[in-house]
């Protein structure tokens, strides 16, 4: 990564809540077309989350720690706060002096621009400033959130309102915090009363079709983007009698990752 540092632009989807089993069985399954289109293989790599919550995972992940490959081993970052000590980092590691990735990448000239999507981005209180506060450029509304069903059609307008005043020369780094597989998802499966995995999974493909319109407004700028997409953790629904996360189960622990670069016309 660190030679695209200024020539492109950059992406960071966060698909939140996104277990690794259903997102591997739709793309096996051909029910995520746009998804296995960008995915180097069609597929899904199976990574370890870092966290088992939405606010400590970010934490982390914007501090260099991405989801850690399953295989043994050390893994080289692709990005990297400046530690001491560190024993990740390698000759491809974009390692930075600054606490943060949004803060850093401001630093050599990028607009940093959030995209929230659940409660950690929406500045309705101190704590759910914090990760919003990073960048210089941040967004949250209620059409955002984890109550509606067209949460990520809101914020792709929104990008595109914000796309049309930035200047074309500009790099940018745009992160996206989507909200939609986050209990509830009920609402994405018709006639659905609760949360399950079939709401689950059909919130994955409400985020599937968004995902064309997402590509090419971000490639529209005419440079290439480098694009980081993930979970930041699973969820339960009673596996071993357990519901939700911040548990140290397979279920959460397990998220799917890939990484990719987009080029304009591609979309």
């Amino acid at each position: 990564m660190r030679s695209l540092i200024g020539s492109h632009d950059l992406l960071l989807v966060t698909l939140d809540t996104l277990r690794y089993d259903v997102a591997a069985e739709l793309v096996a399954a051909g029910r995520t077309p746009q998804l296995a289109r960008a995915l180097p293989g069609g597929r899904w790599e199976r990574r370890h989350s870092p966290a088992s919550f939405t606010y400590a995972a970010h934490h982390a992940f914007f501090a260099g720690f991405l989801p850690t490959p399953v295989r043994p081993g050390r893994h080289e970052r692709l990005y990297a706060a400046a530690f001491p000590g560190s024993e990740t980092s390698g000759a491809d590691t974009w390692v930075f002096d600054a606490p943060d990735l949004p803060t850093a990448l401001a630093d050599v000239g990028y607009h940093t621009l959030c995209l929230g999507g659940v409660g950690f981005f929406n500045r309705r209180s101190p704590l759910g400033a914090v990760l919003p506060g990073l960048f210089r450029e941040a967004h949250w509304e209620p059409e955002f959130g984890v109550t509606s069903p067209t949460c990520v059609d809101a914020q792709l307008d929104r990008l595109d309102e914000v796309l049309t005043r930035l200047p074309p020369q500009q790099p940018l780094f745009t992160f996206l915090n989507v909200a939609a597989l986050h209990q509830p998802n009920r609402h994405h499966r018709p006639g659905a009363d609760t949360d399950d995995l079939a709401s689950h999974a059909a919130a994955l493909e409400y985020v599937d079709g968004c995902i064309g319109r997402l590509f090419n407004l971000v490639t529209g700028r005419g440079r290439p983007v480098f694009t980081i997409i993930c979970s930041d953790h699973g969820t339960a629904y009673g596996e071993d009698g357990h519901t939700g996360h911040r548990i140290g189960h397979d279920v959460v622990w397990n998220v799917p990752y890939a990484h990719f670069t987009l080029h304009p016309g591609d979309w």
